[in-house]
């Protein structure tokens, strides 16, 4: 294996953590700022109210894709392991 599979390797597995986190992130942040807004609309300034809702939210979002991260990294991990089956 050579500096440039590696590099690729590496590469995609970036990119799979981006692609498995930007939905949930999404959601995270699409909850907190319409939380942050009823605030500030409503001038309730309760801190711990952001959170209940937007950890319920993140949990539900992970749940629902589930299926679509296992099914990425097992793809993932089946590369990887045609590699490590090529070297030998």
């Amino acid at each position: 294996m050579n500096q440039n599979e590696i590099i690729d390797i590496a590469r995609d597995a970036i990119m799979l953590v981006i692609t498995l986190g930007t939905p949930v992130m999404m959601v995270g942040l699409l909850v907190g700022v319409s939380i942050a807004l009823l605030q500030a609309l409503t001038q309730v300034q309760e801190i711990t109210l952001v959170f209940v809702p937007k950890i319920l939210a993140i949990f539900f979002a992970i749940f629902l894709m589930l299926p679509a991260f296992a099914t990425a990294m097992i793809d993932f991990m089946n590369v990887i392991a045609d590699k490590i089956v090529g070297i030998g």
